[in-house]
């Protein structure tokens, strides 16, 4: 089977991850697949796999969870220590047709709690490590079952105990009906449970494929997102069934992963903004880790100017660029668009992208207040096309509060340039007074400060703009450079200067804006 015929097959017959690894297997059997840690489900397994043994996989996991009592139409929470195995839980859960619902091992066990009770008397897949997390959940009263991928936990069935159980054939659900299930960041409270089904999963791949196709070699992609995440689906989805050796990473340290690029030598790289950030003073190795990357790619947020420079100018290859996506969890890839290494320090980071080629979302800006949407008067950002997730799980009036027909509203403000480009300025619950973007602010005084690692402006208790910093190394700010920095934005209140570590984040490394703020009301009406 060719690449292109299973694109075709799963762009009529929907995305099922149960199948892809027997599909991305017929492709190309040995395109290999390189861990950077062990398979905690599958010790044995080692870092190297080819799409055959990774396809045989699964089938076993499949036959095991099966064994265990998991049948069509079951939901099964996913809630482990970050692995690569999580992925591959994930497929052998879909494979006999049960329904994943992907949960971050970054939630707590309260969260944890109240997303099991929503979904409503699932299939717990946990492992030791975890399962001691939820030591004080009623578990017995929330799930139907609790599994371990490892380590053995009473009252739990140990899917190493069911090693060898028979194989069973695949089931396959209905293209419309639910998937895959995961969760939004949480930046403003309890993730949602975002619904996808095989057609929603299908349709997103189809901007990401042309993109794809940049790439004439059959050279490495190192994927760094969150195993839990719905960008994890498209990205295997994809590199898989064009036959791309994968580099499949978890590792954030920038020492493990300098050589990790120094030995496999990728060609495109996907990963978090934050971690490309905290991967910047890779750029200064001697080394050249990020010497073979001809394209960059980040999904999941805004990424800031001189991040993309330093990138762009680390590569040795002709023609490198970044690709930057914009979209969310509920509607997939929106609109991108490409920087390239002599312009991108010049770039506005508010100009998220143009819309993509056809078969992809459109996208529009809607007044707020009876106005034309413009620069200074950022309208609602939404986007329509048949790649939106179906529903929140549980919460079907809160799905239908942000869907006007076929439109999707995202939570964001922006604008329209008279060339087309979308400017993403902020999220609506994050506007200050007074502040026309704090992204836009942030990107400025990060391009002129090399020594801050990160800065997030909030609002402060008298709704004034509050920057929020953190520099390498916790090392003092120099107030005189910062306030020649933001000599332009007169707006903003003094910096607060807070160790990286105590910035509250996502599962995907997002600051938690509204969480900092309520933080720091305390320290800032006592100043």
């Amino acid at each position: 089977m060719k690449g292109s015929v299973a694109y075709q097959s799963i762009q009529k017959r929907g995305l099922h991850i149960g199948l892809l690894p027997e599909m991305a297997a017929a492709v190309n059997p040995s395109t290999p697949i390189v861990l950077d840690h062990d398979l905690d489900a599958l010790p044995e397994a080692g870092r190297r796999l080819t799409a055959a043994q990774y396809a045989e996989h699964v089938d076993d996991l499949a036959a095991r969870l099966w064994a265990a009592g998991v049948r069509p139409d079951e939901r099964v929470v996913i809630y482990k220590t970050a692995n690569a195995d999580h992925w591959m839980l994930a497929a052998a859960v879909s494979r006999i047709g049960g329904v994943v619902v992907n949960l971050s091992p970054a939630l707590d066990a309260a969260t944890v709690t109240v997303l099991l009770g929503r979904v409503d008397q699932p299939t717990l897949l946990t492992d030791g490590t975890k399962f001691d997390v939820l030591a004080d959940v009623p578990l017995a009263d929330l799930t139907r079952r609790v599994i371990t991928s490892a380590g053995d936990r009473p009252g739990a069935v140990s899917l190493a105990g069911l090693a060898g159980a028979p194989r069973v054939k695949p089931v396959v659900r209905p293209i419309d009906e639910a998937a895959v299930i995961t969760h939004t960041s949480g930046t403003t409270g309890i993730p949602k449970l975002v619904v996808h089904t095989p057609r929603t999963q299908g349709i997103r791949l189809v901007p990401q494929w042309r993109l794809l196709s940049l790439m004439r070699k059959k050279e490495t992609v190192a994927i760094h997102v969150p195993f839990v995440h719905s960008r994890m689906v498209a990205a295997m989805s994809l590199a898989l069934l064009k036959e791309y050796p994968v580099l499949l990473m978890r590792e954030t340290d920038p020492a493990e992963v300098a050589e990790q690029f120094l030995e496999h030598r990728p060609a495109l790289i996907e990963a978090l903004p934050n971690s490309l950030m905290e991967w910047e003073r890779l750029t200064e190795d001697p080394r050249a880790p990020f010497a073979s990357v001809k394209v960059f790619s980040s999904t999941f947020d805004a990424i800031h100017p001189g991040t993309m420079s330093k990138l762009l100018k680390s590569s040795a290859r002709r023609g490198a660029l970044f690709f930057q996506i914009y979209g969310q969890s509920e509607v997939g890839p929106a609109v991108g668009r490409a920087y390239f290494r002599h312009s991108a320090h010049r770039a506005n980071g508010r100009c998220v992208g143009w819309a993509m080629p056809m078969g992809a979302a459109k996208v529009r800006v809607v007044s707020r207040d009876g106005k034309r949407p413009t620069e200074q008067n950022p309208g609602r950002i939404e986007v329509a096309w048949p790649g939106l997730a179906k529903t929140y799980f549980g919460e079907q009036e809160r799905y239908d509060g942000n869907r006007k027909g076929e439109w999707w509203g995202t939570g964001d403000v922006g604008y329209f340039t008279r060339f087309g480009c979308l400017h993403m300025l902020d999220r609506e619950v994050d506007m200050i007074p007074g502040v026309r973007s704090s992204l836009e602010i942030e990107d400025v005084v990060l391009g002129k400060l090399p020594e801050l690692s990160e800065l997030v402006v909030v609002q402060g208790p008298n709704c004034e703009a509050v920057p929020v910093i953190c520099t390498h190394g916790d090392e003092p700010l120099d107030l005189d450079r910062w306030r020649t920095a933001v000599a332009g934005f007169p707006q903003l209140a003094g910096p607060v200067q807070i160790p990286e570590e105590e910035l509250p984040r996502t599962a995907t490394l997002k600051v938690q804006r509204l969480a900092l703020a309520d933080r720091l009301k305390d320290q800032l009406a006592n100043r």
